[in-house]
């Protein structure tokens, strides 16, 4: 373990967390302050060659709010861990699953964290599923919290509905229906039970054979599908996350025909 200056140490591009509590971040520095930082942050060396001579620098890959804090009390120097990481795209597609493997991270924030893996990355739920130690159905139902409307991704993020609220909006084909329900939750406070209760929310008879379509076809494309019917039609939504992704799914989509 190594003390180092904290003006060296480069935030991490590839960070899943995006937003921190400043009372958190306050509090943590106050903790820091009296009895020191107790878990050592990780960063790699970056050397680089300067008309001045060679230049250290370090990226950090796991510890943002440690460091952030550390700002706060004031610490010019830092515990930290050197980890050699691998240089170029592989080095930051590390650096993105290690921050993913911890465990403080929300739904939403790990969700968008393997939107990034399949979008900048290339990755495959199965390829992100092996990485992170998860199933891929774990995987693809994560994505589908990227399908909610903005506000409700906004409500999750800060912790104004749970995950399991989320989920239970999912269930709501209609978008329309999915704010309703969530403008409940807000107001009244109403449970997951209480949501589910609701006639909106009574599962129809196609419901369990339209997930098990769904689940069909997310292993066959490799990506979270969301099957919306009523009245004799419908649709059939596969998102995707990067051109080359669209292009795999055309490609799919086409079979023999794609050429």
């Amino acid at each position: 373990m190594f003390h180092i200056e904290i003006e060296k140490i480069k935030t991490n591009p590839y960070q899943p967390r995006r937003e921190f509590s400043d009372i958190e971040l306050r509090e943590l520095a106050h903790s820091i302050q009296e009895f020191g930082i107790i878990q050592p942050i990780i960063v790699s060396k970056v050397v680089r060659e300067t008309s001045g001579g060679t230049d250290v620098e370090y990226q950090l890959v796991a510890g943002e709010r440690r460091l952030r804090a550390a700002k706060i009390a004031g610490l010019e120097r830092i515990p930290a861990i050197i980890k050699k990481v691998s240089s170029g795209k592989m080095g930051l597609e590390l650096a993105l699953i290690e921050n993913i493997q911890r465990k403080d991270l929300n739904a939403l924030e790990a969700a968008k964290a393997y939107a990034r893996l399949q979008d900048e990355f290339g990755l495959t739920q199965r390829e992100i599923a092996s990485r992170v130690g998860k199933s891929r159905e774990a995987i693809a139902n994560a994505l589908r919290l990227l399908n909610l409307p903005s506000e409700i991704q906004s409500a999750l993020m800060d912790g104004r509905i749970s995950e399991s609220h989320a989920r239970a909006l999912l269930s709501l084909s209609d978008i329309e229906a999915q704010r309703q329900a969530f403008l409940k939750i807000i107001n009244e406070k109403s449970s997951v039970k209480a949501l589910k209760e609701n006639s909106s929310f009574s599962a129809s008879p196609e419901s369990g054979e339209q997930r098990f379509w769904e689940k069909k076809l997310e292993d066959k494309f490799q990506t979270s599908v969301k099957i919306i019917s009523g009245g004799g039609k419908g649709k059939v939504l596969l998102p995707f996350y990067s051109n080359e992704e669209m292009r795999a799914l055309i490609d799919k989509l086409l079979g023999s025909d794609a050429a």
